[in-house]
């Protein structure tokens, strides 16, 4: 998302390595340029290579980088958690690309990441680092299937996998949330002055429900319309057909006074706990801002404030200090902390753990699944991982190309996936291999 110029094309960008490294011919770049991004798999490259950042997914940016690293033929690539904001049949794709290159061109690979599953599908080598020191090294199936520091069994041990809710039956629950039958479109841009805007269909008649202390996993791949459907429950999007009812109020056609009503019910967990606080504001700020517009008195949202930081076991001096003095994970849980301030009903938990490593993540999760069951609250988990879907979610919604293609518990989908997408994103899955060999040992 941030490592290519947005102001140039990415073929110009891939130009400007060869350029800048001595290739003065321009046609020599050209041909190269194009064969560089055929190598990448990227489609119709003379076509693509015209293109800004902007108008590519995710997996085609991240090609456009390896291209550029590839350029100048180098006998080292260092990758450095290239999969990680990726969903899992991106990601099996990226992996899949890199070993390509890794045998076409003879290169060694350095590859940085938080993610076992990662490891085991790609690695020969294993190097095991904490707090800057090497802690243990050795061949992938020596450590990671007999780990031998007790710093990379916790790693090992915190590596969410896939298995089973233990939840009330969805079936007991009354309905807080009903969407039903929700269409929304964007109108994209026309480049040129006689190229007409189109339209992308992001949700297709989308149906769920969300019942009272309920937790929905809402899975797919990048650019099937997860964010955009919980942007929609949040009203920061309107819809263009169907129904929106919370708790049996119907939301979509609210305005002023009564959305402003609605607005501390409904709270979202944003992904990057980076981008998502403002750097110039103390914690403190932070936090009980939109409790304050929303018309609660200062005492009364102070109050709240510390209530909420050590619910997400944060101190009541981290209110004074800026989000840069926090971790990753404990940005998170200001994040979090933010949210659970309005003492909503419902909360929208956008890919809320994508962005920290296996440690941190499990401690958000739990942290998360303690908060639901102290505070009786919903959550629309929306995430691109199954196996993180699996710990804290009742049931599933699977969703392809704008619209939900099947819904389950966590149990029925894991054992029988039926629609056919479900089963490709199953088979995505990074170190499926070494989980199985995992479980069988502990049997």
């Amino acid at each position: 998302m941030t490592a290519l110029n947005p102001v140039m094309t990415v073929g110009d960008q891939i130009d400007e390595v060869l350029e800048v490294h001595g290739v003065s011919d321009r046609g020599t770049r050209e041909r190269r340029v194009l064969a560089l991004m055929t190598d990448m798999h990227l489609p119709d490259p003379a076509m693509l290579r015209h293109r800004y950042p902007f108008q590519l997914s995710g997996g085609q940016r991240q090609r456009i980088l390896i291209a550029m690293a590839m350029a100048l033929e180098p006998r080292l690539l260092i990758a450095d958690e290239p999969t990680t904001a990726l969903d899992v049949t991106t990601q099996a794709k990226i992996l899949k690309l890199i070993k390509e290159l890794q045998i076409k061109h003879g290169i060694g690979v350095l590859f940085i990441t938080h993610d076992f599953g990662v490891v085991a599908d790609i690695a020969d080598q294993v190097v095991v680092m904490r707090q800057g020191c090497v802690v243990e090294r050795g061949s992938v199936r020596e450590v990671l299937d007999h780990p031998s520091h007790p710093y990379t069994r916790a790693l090992i041990d915190a590596v969410p996998r896939l298995r089973a809710a233990d939840a009330t039956p969805p079936e007991a629950r009354s309905v807080l949330l009903e969407i039903d039958a929700v269409s929304k479109s964007y109108r994209s841009r026309g480049f040129g002055l006689f190229t007409k805007r189109g339209q992308t269909l992001a949700l297709d008649k989308v149906s769920l429900t969300i019942g009272h202390g309920e937790t929905v996993g809402l899975v797919g791949e990048s650019g099937s319309g997860k964010t955009t459907l919980g942007q929609c429950v949040m009203r920061l999007l309107d819809i263009d057909q169907g129904q929106l009812r919370f708790a049996g109020q119907q939301v979509q056609d609210l305005r002023r006074a009564a959305l402003k009503a609605l607005r501390p019910q409904i709270q979202m967990i944003f992904q990057d706990p980076f981008a998502s606080l403002n750097p110039r504001h103390r914690v403190g700020r932070i936090i009980t801002e939109n409790v304050i517009l929303s018309g609660v008195r200062p005492a009364e949202a102070l109050r709240r404030m510390d209530e909420v930081l050590r619910l997400v076991g944060l101190d009541a001096s981290a209110a004074q200090r800026f989000p840069h003095e926090f971790s990753g994970g404990q940005r998170q849980r200001i994040g979090i902390a933010r949210a659970l301030v309005m003492q909503p009903r419902l909360i929208v938990a956008d890919e809320a753990v994508s962005a920290l490593d296996v440690s941190v993540q499990q401690q958000v999760l739990a942290l998360l699944r303690d908060i639901r069951e102290r505070l009786g609250l919903s959550m629309l988990f929306i995430t691109h991982d199954l196996r993180v879907a699996s710990q804290i979610c009742d049931r599933i919604a699977v969703m392809h190309k704008g619209r939900i293609v099947e819904t389950g518990t966590v149990e029925a989908i894991a054992r029988a996936p039926k629609h056919p997408y479900t089963r490709r994103l199953f088979q995505a899955m990074p170190g499926q291999a070494w989980e199985q060999r995992i479980e069988l040992a502990a049997a």
